[in-house]
């Protein structure tokens, strides 16, 4: 695997600066990927790796440099739930007696007491964001992270690289991919025809 420092480099180029969030998403990454021994995430490895972010800050674009999953290529996944933590599923690990879309993954969260360690740690710095950043590179695994291994139902239709029907909604005429349509009253809808819109005509 890549050293921390060419990560950290890598991602603070990628984000656009250098900040605690870069070198935590770095190092849970790592972790990650350690823990379910993928070696070359951006290599030979790349298509064995499906990552679930669950907040979109800094760190987000840090575990997208490590892993090489990103949202275009559907290896990336983000839940909305505010939270430092990613899970990293090897779609190669399909999990024995399951049905055939489990598979083994691990969870990695950020401990809430490791700010309270980094202040411990590095007193003197007065900098909040640079005490992070120099305690983050230090910390062992174990300080900063809880890992929890899991199982994530992923179905043929979540995986990189599905070619899936297309479908056109009734009321806007807009294609939708990947079975993201609705069915309402008989009427095959888009989301956003169907309630769920983020945005409004003006």
């Amino acid at each position: 695997m890549v050293s921390l420092d060419t990560l950290i480099r890598e991602a603070e180029i990628a984000h656009g600066h250098l900040c605690a969030g870069q070198i935590l998403g770095v190092r849970l990454a790592m972790l990650g990927l350690a823990k379910l021994g993928i070696e070359d995430p951006r290599g030979k490895d790349r298509k064995r790796l499906v990552t679930f972010v669950e907040i979109d800050r800094c760190a987000t674009d840090a575990i997208g440099v490590v892993t090489g999953c990103r949202l275009g290529k559907r290896a990336l996944k983000f839940r909305d739930w505010g939270k430092m933590a990613a899970t990293f599923v090897d779609v190669a690990a399909s999990i024995p007696g399951e049905s055939g879309n489990s598979y083994k993954a691990i969870r990695v969260a950020a401990k809430e007491s490791s700010k309270q360690l980094a202040r411990a740690l590095h007193p003197e710095v007065e900098n909040k964001n640079q005490q992070q950043m120099l305690a983050y590179r230090e910390m062992k695994d174990d300080d900063l992270f809880a890992t929890e291994w899991v199982k994530v139902e992923l179905p043929a239709g979540e995986f990189p690289g599905f070619k899936g029907e297309r479908i056109v909604c009734a009321e806007c005429g807009e294609g939708i991919n990947f079975q993201r349509e609705v069915l309402r009253d008989g009427r095959i809808l888009c989301r956003g025809c169907a309630g769920e819109a983020y945005y409004h005509p003006l």
